[in-house]
């Protein structure tokens, strides 16, 4: 296969899932975010301030449809980072045919990007988490997820470099175990109290973890 058909395959499937991601999660997601917002907005007029509904309305139409755009531009990011990592990496991936090898690696970061990360710092709805933290809230999350990418990346490399050492399984997966865990146990958790109903915030986090499954 020539390369820039592969580049296209890959983009064009990641943006395909990304638009599906996006339209799915109008269906399965915005539930929980309208009614996290609609707890938000309440509190916000007891408090003595003024939202003027309509407003807040078209607000909500050009969010929901940003976020099909959003998925749009996920998908394109991811599916050119999976194509990159597939060209590159597939031939130290066991498998007898590229499909089973695409799945491995589609898993693998699929772990590596989204769950672990998912894990320690778990998707909140809006009525989550203090307006000031945010950029605070956003940077750990992204430091999380750079140390399990790159230590991933990095140990990936190192693996192919071994050779044909087979403790190599074992001890390239223990060392990212042991890296994880240092990363999960040594970085500060979430500093926001949750103030939303438990089962709302719980409900919102099982359909978006499915969500970004169905998508990896």
């Amino acid at each position: 296969m020539k390369t820039i058909t592969f580049v296209a395959i890959t983009l064009i499937s990641g943006a395909i899932a990304g638009t599906i991601l996006g339209a799915v999660n109008q269906i399965i997601v915005e539930p929980y975010v309208d009614r996290a917002i609609q707890l938000e907005t309440e509190n916000s007029q007891k408090s003595g301030e003024m939202i003027n509904p309509f407003e807040f309305a078209a607000y909500r139409v050009w969010q929901r449809g940003g976020e099909i755009a959003a998925g749009t531009i996920l998908g394109l990011s991811l599916g050119s980072l999976f194509g990159i990592v597939f060209a590159y990496g597939r031939g130290s991936v066991p498998g007898s045919n590229n499909k089973k090898k695409a799945l491995i690696i589609a898993g693998i970061m699929w772990f590596a990007l989204f769950l672990l990360p998912a894990l320690k710092y778990p998707a909140n709805p809006p009525a989550v988490g203090n307006p000031e933290t945010i950029y605070y809230r956003q940077g750990m999350y992204l430091g999380f997820l750079a140390i399990s990418g790159f230590g991933a990346l990095g140990l990936a490399l190192l693996y192919r470099k071994i050779g044909a050492m087979h403790a190599k399984k074992l001890i390239i997966p223990a060392v990212y175990a042991a890296i994880m865990a240092g990363a999960y146990l040594g970085m500060p958790a979430n500093p926001d109290k949750i103030t939303a109903p438990m089962d709302l915030v719980i409900s919102f986090r099982i359909v978006s973890a499915f969500t970004m499954s169905m998508f990896w």
